[in-house]
């Protein structure tokens, strides 16, 4: 087993907890186990070739496949770590947001475990997930952005998250596979679409800016969309590349100057950006471009996976931030991470 690193800081040599933590908010069961800090193992089985014929996730068939799956998933997560069941010392599971059947069961199968093997059981909100993957301390601005989310907060401390604005209608990430389904490119179409946009001319083609000359902390995406959709039958001779490029520009644009905006408007300095869109170049590159002090997650924890319930489990032991009766949580589709 790798070293033991203490997340807890102080310098104390108490062992940190080994805590397996399992996501299954959406369409990827994931598991994965965290000594403290130090990510152990991280095991992803995507659904993505189930759900492609439909262009989008259909819920009862990800709740199916998880239970199909998890046992498998479960099993490679120990090998990989070299732990037995034995050794772990908490399960963390995700209870919200996302889809309530996929959710239950991820929820019911930790709480399983955890009181099959009499260690303590620690609900975990997804986006606090994301966030204890970009390995970063408050105070800090949180831009959390995927398929399900486009949301700011102000995260002062991990007990003290205030949200600052969020997207009105469409997340980037929903956006992004909605025009990869008008390109062709199919589903999932973010990673698709940035590759093609790699090979276009983002100035090619004329794209309307989301809620121009706003000062507010919030995101449209639904409109720019729209707009794709209408340019490309209007104009179907258009090179696809340049589509692309002009429509990630866009949204990056949108999405770091609205961000930086929220950085002035709190005060703080540092920036953590998470969720899928986190793994997009051009963003990374915008933000590195604005001298911003920021944080991104690994590629691989960028997407949904089980290693980042584990490290948000293992954080809220560490801080004693458990609730009186976690076996009682229940699932929930629009559970808020204020006051979560």
């Amino acid at each position: 087993m790798a070293g033991s690193v203490d997340v807890r800081g102080g310098g104390s040599s108490r062992k940190p907890p080994l805590v397996l933590g399992i996501d299954t908010s959406c369409d990827d069961t994931g598991v994965g186990i965290a000594l403290g800090g130090e990510i152990l193992a991280n095991v992803v089985e995507s659904q993505t070739a189930l759900h492609a014929r439909f262009g989008g996730v259909m819920p009862e068939l990800a709740s199916r496949e998880h239970l199909e799956v998890i046992d498998d998933v479960l099993d490679r997560a120990l090998a990989q770590a070299g732990v037995g069941l034995g050794d772990l010392d908490a399960i963390a599971a995700t209870r919200g947001p996302g889809l309530v059947g996929a959710l239950l069961v991820g929820l019911g199968y930790g709480k399983a475990l955890a009181w099959g093997l009499s260690v303590p059981f620690v609900p975990v909100h997804h986006l606090e997930g994301h966030l204890a993957a970009a390995a970063a301390e408050p105070p800090f601005v949180a831009l959390l952005a995927s398929g399900g989310h486009t949301v700011l907060f102000a995260v002062r401390d991990w007990d003290d998250i205030e949200e600052l604005g969020r997207s009105r209608d469409d997340a980037a990430g929903e956006a992004f596979d909605k025009v990869a389904r008008l390109l062709g490119l199919g589903y999932p179409g973010g990673a698709a679409l940035a590759r093609l946009a790699a090979d276009g001319d983002d100035t090619a083609v004329a794209l309307p800016f989301p809620m121009q000359g706003d000062k507010g902390l919030e995101f449209s995406f639904s409109g720019l969309k729209t707009a794709v959709a209408l340019l490309v039958e209007r104009e179907p001779g258009l090179r696809p590349a340049d589509v692309a490029a002009a429509f990630e520009r866009v949204v990056v644009a949108s999405l770091v100057s609205v961000t930086l905006r929220a950085l002035a408007r709190t005060g703080l300095s540092r920036l953590v950006v998470a969720g899928g869109v986190a793994a997009n170049a051009r963003l990374r590159r915008e933000f590195a471009a604005a001298g911003v002090d920021v944080s991104f997650p690994p590629a691989a924890l960028a997407t949904d996976n089980g290693a980042m319930i584990a490290l948000a489990g293992a954080m809220r032991l560490a801080s004693g931030r458990v609730s009186e009766h976690p076996l009682r949580a229940d699932a929930e589709p629009y559970l808020p991470l204020v006051g979560a």
